[in-house]
């Protein structure tokens, strides 16, 4: 089993690694760049968008590869259709992103092509059956209420790996852990899913492969479609894996709350135009803006989802509670401090 996971991880990898090298190629050629200039961006020079099509196409070979030559993927519960609805569902966000990052789309109109991969995953038949209570027992869901809890919980993830895309492999290094930490969970004998581990294990590998290009000083960016679509793959995965949502939540813990604090700040200071108009009040910048540097933080952000993410793999439910109310205080003081820092300055 790992010698597989190791195999079809560095199939990913490769894939994605050699697609990255095209596509800022092709993102030059057509015009797909960012250039500085908003008090918001970080980088000096001209940079390629379009990063997240090397990953989704390191994703894509790998699963249709495996899908033809090995029994693996659908040899559990997970069925062909989730993993089709999930590639066209990536396909989506792609060409949503595209669009935004060619014709810099209106939250609205940018807002229209996650709802729609979201839609897509649902068709496809991926739900939650059942969620731990973390006071006891086990929470059967209704279709309807999987629905719903799917759809939100998909677009929160989404919109948290899109803000979080503020700094050189921020949001690629965050999901990686998070998709390490399913694959890790997948492997125990509580769990032992081989198609979720497997899946994960190709979701990393392309993800690390495009890391390669994407770390600081990054030389392609992920671009509109790619800072979802990272979002996306570890929401599926989350999902897929039976519901291990306080996993991916222990790992996305700071971006999520830093996610509330932002939208609820821009809210109350310009209603709901504003919550989707980029600053530099996230917290990535604000550490940024400190002198820690962009590798120093992205780091940072790395170890913290790494040691809340490990201890997914040792704690019960009502424990994984605890741990996200003591991550969100974490938040509250480190927030606290960074405004009286601020104001001293």
């Amino acid at each position: 089993m790992i010698t597989s996971l190791i195999l079809w991880g560095l199939v990913a990898f490769a894939v994605s690694f050699v697609a990255t090298v095209f596509v800022k190629h092709l993102a030059f050629q057509g015009g797909f760049i960012d250039r500085p200039g908003h008090a918001r961006k970080v980088h000096s020079k001209p940079t390629a968008r379009m990063g997240g099509f090397a990953i989704y196409i390191g994703v894509t070979v790998a699963i249709v590869l495996l899908l033809f030559l090995s029994p693996t993927l659908t040899a559990g519960r997970i069925s062909l259709m989730p993993y089709v609805g999930f590639l066209v569902g990536g396909l989506i966000l792609m060409v949503g992103g595209l669009l935004d990052d060619r014709f810099d789309l209106p939250p609205n109109l940018s807002f229209i092509s996650p709802v729609l991969a979201i839609v897509v995953l649902l068709v496809s038949g991926i739900g939650v059956e059942k969620l731990t209570n973390p006071f006891g027992g086990v929470i059967y869901l209704a279709p309807w209420q999987s629905h719903i809890l799917v759809f939100v919980w998909m677009l929160a993830v989404v919109y948290t790996t899109k803000f979080l895309d503020g700094l050189d492999g921020l949001a690629t290094s965050m999901s990686a852990v998070g998709a390490l930490m399913i694959l890790l969970l997948a492997l125990t004998t509580a769990y032992f899913q081989p198609d979720v581990a497997l899946l994960s294990a190709v979701c990393i590998g392309a993800l690390l492969g495009f890391l390669f290009w994407n770390f600081h000083p990054a030389s392609i960016f992920l671009g509109e479609g790619g800072s979802t679509f990272v979002g996306y793959v570890l929401g599926t995965l989350a999902i897929i894996s039976g519901g291990k949502l306080a996993t991916a939540l222990l790992v996305l813990g700071i971006p999520v709350l830093d996610a509330l604090w932002v939208i609820i700040r821009r809210w109350r200071t310009g209603g709901l135009k504003q919550i989707f108009r980029g600053d530099r009040k996230h917290l990535h910048h604000r550490l940024l803006d400190l002198g820690l540097g962009q590798r120093r933080v992205v780091f940072l952000y790395i170890f913290v989802a790494s040691a809340f993410g490990v201890s997914t793999l040792f704690l019960q439910s009502r424990e994984k509670l605890v741990a996200l109310v003591l991550l969100g205080l974490m938040m509250l003081i480190a927030a606290g401090l960074l405004v009286q820092s601020e104001k001293k300055v």
